[in-house]
């Protein structure tokens, strides 16, 4: 089966010509069982709710990368601070790089926590709100 461009949002598909109005609707909004995602995203409750979870993603990333790209710097630059030895043969770098993946996992579980406590009550708030509206 060959699709065929036919310019101005015409798509000839085994010899069947699919127009943008078939696909998305006269609204220009595709439907996907009848929920109007357009609409959703600017109802106040999902702005809120995505209001948390930049809240909380941005900041925590931004710590992140400031924090790897510490890391990288230091092993780059700083050769004999990152060899310092700080129990036998484990030295400052070693400390540090595993510190990376503790970071990580931290990071993971608060996410989990906040999700649960936080974008979960919310997004349940929202799904309730467009049921009773769909």
């Amino acid at each position: 089966m060959t699709q065929v461009n036919e310019g101005h949002g015409r798509h000839s598909v085994g010899g069947a010509v699919v127009t943008e109005e078939t696909l998305f609707g006269r609204s220009g909004q595709q439907e996907h069982g009848g929920l109007d995602f357009v609409r959703i995203g600017q109802e106040p409750a999902f702005l809120s709710l995505r209001r948390k979870q930049r809240r909380f993603i941005f900041p925590l990333s931004i710590l992140f990368m400031a924090w790897y790209m510490t890391f990288v710097l230091l092993a780059a630059y700083a050769h004999d601070f990152m060899s310092r030895p700080v129990l036998g043969l484990i030295n400052m770098g070693m400390l540090l790089g595993l510190a990376q993946f503790v970071t990580t996992v931290l990071i993971m579980f608060a996410y989990c926590r906040y999700a649960r406590n936080t974008l979960d009550p919310a997004s349940e708030q929202v799904r309730e709100l467009e049921e009773g509206i769909a």
